[in-house]
């Protein structure tokens, strides 16, 4: 078994409610071993993962090429739903390409078409548009407005609609978001571009 595959085999499953939810570690890996792909045996590092109170924050290299995650489970979600998948809110660096501070949400289900997700941060109100079971934001202006607001911030509410028409609403804790962030930055050399 290779030392990524281990990893996400250590990840912690937390339960809110009755409903499973696994911690960002367990989401943020997907993404991570997405990345990684074929890859994965080539691997020169092993995942490190910092936990910071409500955010966790993940970085990784492979091939020469570093990711960088953090992200956040909620504390809370609502909605009428029997069964949803794991849901959370991500922020990512991907130096090789030139991208940082891309937001997206997992919303744990499909989202209705053309709809649009929108994030309540104290008294701000951000819209996102959705794709299958994703949301982000639609450029990077509205991605780094969120992510200072949410430096700002002490939770934030996000809201979708399934497939089915079903309304959710997930509050998110903000502490630990700004020590997560400056470790992603850190991590990869964000704060030089």
């Amino acid at each position: 078994m290779t030392p990524l595959k281990r990893f996400l085999a250590k990840a912690p499953q937390a339960k809110d409610n009755g409903a499973a939810m696994v911690t960002i570690r367990s989401i943020a890996l997907i993404g991570l071993a997405g990345f990684l792909g074929a890859a994965e045996a080539h691997a020169q590092e092993v995942p490190a993962v910092q936990r910071f109170d409500a955010w966790e924050s993940v970085s990784a290299s492979a091939d020469g090429k570093k990711i960088c995650y953090m992200g956040s489970v909620p504390e809370k979600s609502e909605g009428d739903y029997r069964r949803r998948d794991k849901t959370a809110i991500i922020v990512s660096h991907r130096p090789d390409e030139k991208s940082f501070d891309v937001i997206s949400v997992e919303a744990g289900y499909s989202y209705k078409q053309g709809s649009d997700v929108t994030v309540l941060v104290g008294g701000a109100t951000f819209t996102l548009f959705t794709d299958g079971g994703f949301a982000w934001a639609g450029d990077a202006k509205t991605d780094r407005a969120l992510i200072e607001t949410m430096k700002r911030g002490r939770s934030m509410v996000i809201k979708g609609i399934s497939s089915r028409g079903t309304l959710t609403t997930d509050t998110y804790s903000l502490i630990g978001f700004t020590a997560a962030h400056g470790a992603i930055n850190a991590a990869c050399d964000a704060a030089s571009r």
